[in-house]
């Protein structure tokens, strides 16, 4: 079956633009005004949404928020602002990639498809039950939470929990920002985007790691970050 996507974007041509070239490449799409407009059409159960950052009434980042609170459902944002801040707030929120317009079909269509990809295969892979403990933490991959070693639960921000989550793979492995921006966004790094950076910042705050001698993730210097601790994966 063709996957569907709905696209939610209060400019008519560009959805009209979108719903022909998307249409031509293999697709179903159903499209959105608002947020209004969006809760309707989620009846269809689409596979991704592309999601409009500067919307009438709710904007998309509250509607991105709202949409990763029901479901892992991928989110696609597209938004005319260039600063690192709306990015790093965007993949907060739960986006898994974001598009600055204008932009070229082409490229919206890549990352469609690497989205996608990922997704299919994040569902194949993943047990609800499994679970990756290190340094008396629980990352529950099922859940999308930490534990600490007293039990209490910890909330991760999708990004957050992506992140940590190629930690936890990948222990005394040093990753790139490249590697990580990948993981966050499915691309390299820009030279000038500081993403990896911040979301390393609040990973190190929810596991208690001193910033300024962090013990578990570690900086490397001009080469990356990476998780000093053994881990046990959980059944």
């Amino acid at each position: 079956m063709n996957k569907r996507i709905l696209i939610v974007d209060d400019d008519p041509e560009l959805r009209e633009l979108l719903r022909g070239y998307l249409g031509d490449n293999g697709f179903e799409v159903d499209v959105a005004e608002d947020g209004a407009a969006m809760r309707r059409r989620m009846a269809a159960m689409p596979d991704l949404v592309i999601l409009d950052l500067m919307l009438p009434g709710e904007d998309g980042l509250a509607l991105c928020r709202a949409l990763r609170a029901e479901s892992a459902l991928p989110i696609l944002m597209l938004t005319a602002r260039g600063e690192d801040t709306d990015r790093i707030v965007g993949l907060e929120m739960g986006a898994d990639d974001y598009l600055p317009k204008p932009f070229n079909p082409r490229e919206l269509l890549a990352r469609i498809r690497s989205i996608l990809r990922r997704a299919g295969e994040a569902a194949v892979r993943e047990a609800p039950a499994r679970a990756l403990a290190f340094a008396g933490w629980t990352l529950a991959l099922g859940a999308r939470h930490l534990v600490g070693a007293d039990g209490v639960v910890v909330p991760l921000s999708n990004g957050e929990f992506k992140l940590l989550r190629a930690f936890a793979e990948n222990p005394f492995r040093v990753l790139s920002r490249d590697q990580l921006m990948d993981v966050l966004a499915g691309r390299e790094a820009g030279p000038f985007d500081r993403s990896v950076d911040v979301m390393v910042h609040r990973l190190r705050r929810r596991l208690d790691d001193d910033a300024r001698e962090p013990q578990l993730i570690k900086t490397v210097r001009s080469e990356g970050y990476m998780l000093a601790a053994d881990v046990e994966k959980k059944a």
